[in-house]
């Protein structure tokens, strides 16, 4: 596996592949309507989406920080890869003690579990306040379509198995040069990781977008996984923004290695690092 890692003040940022995800092209959605949406559709070109599915981790002269975790083995034979890039890079899974998830869906979460056991059997597991308060809350996932439920069901594994190692966290700083920057609309709580340097700044954001050549140009396209698709499009909109006002590079759950946000004439584009 080629491993690609950046220095960002005192961490090696080391990014993990841990597969790739499939869907058909129409879970693509659009803010204004149907008629936008097929024009999505149309400008993606393809029958199905294929995107990494990544995760991250930091190297510091205080120990190892994972942000994200995988999907473990939850998702069959295709995933699960995270955890041979960790051996590649001799990292191993008691060596972990600090764990930042940026919203709890399977693909972020749900390496965490070892079947019923944690795969990191020494590490407390950081979730953002606001999404750890949704996907506990019986209501919440009652008025949640059957087939949405996922997250519901991993923040009660992780309940399960990790107990009150779990801990919420509110947006603020929570590493040193670590910040949590709440950006909602996926999921109610989903938060990115600013992880600042001494002349560069790296902002991991989860699911911001998954697209990285469509949704930089128009930021309105979404997919049938976003909770909140109008936040959401918000969300990606405000980020882009900063990221490329700030200089900020970028790195994501679903988007390849890490990149630069540059304004163009019609919205924004993401360029290989």
């Amino acid at each position: 596996m080629t491993i690609s890692s950046h220095r960002f003040g005192q961490y090696d940022v080391i990014l993990l592949r841990d597969g790739v995800f499939e869907a058909p092209a129409d879970v693509l959605i659009h803010t204004d309507g149907s008629v936008a949406r097929q024009r999505a559709i149309d400008a993606w070109g393809k029958p199905t989406l294929q995107v990494d599915v990544n995760c991250f981790a930091l190297r510091g002269a205080d120990g190892i920080i994972l942000v994200d975790t995988g999907t473990g083995t939850s998702w069959g034979p295709q995933y699960g890869h995270a955890r041979s890039a960790l051996h590649e890079v001799g990292i191993t899974s008691d060596q972990i003690q600090r764990i930042l998830i940026t919203h709890i869906h399977g693909d972020h979460a749900l390496g965490l579990l070892d079947g019923d056991t944690p795969y990191f059997p020494h590490a407390d597991v950081f979730v953002p306040e606001s999404d750890f308060a949704f996907f506990t809350d019986p209501a919440a996932r009652q008025a949640t379509p059957e087939a949405r439920r996922g997250g519901f069901k991993a923040a009660e594994q992780l309940q399960r198995v990790y107990g009150s190692r779990v801990r919420p966290i509110p947006e603020g700083p929570v590493f040193p040069s670590i910040e949590a920057r709440l950006l909602p609309g996926h999921t109610p709580g989903h938060t990115g990781y600013l992880v600042r340097g001494e002349d560069n700044a790296l902002l991991i954001w989860g699911d911001t977008l998954h697209l990285q050549d469509l949704q930089p140009g128009d930021p309105k396209i979404g997919l049938v996984f976003d909770v909140d698709p109008e936040m959401a499009a918000q969300t990606r909109q405000a980020t882009l923004e900063n990221a490329a006002r700030e200089g900020w590079i970028i790195a994501g759950g679903h988007i390849s290695g890490f990149g630069r946000v540059q304004r163009v004439s019609e919205g924004y584009q993401i360029l290989p690092v």
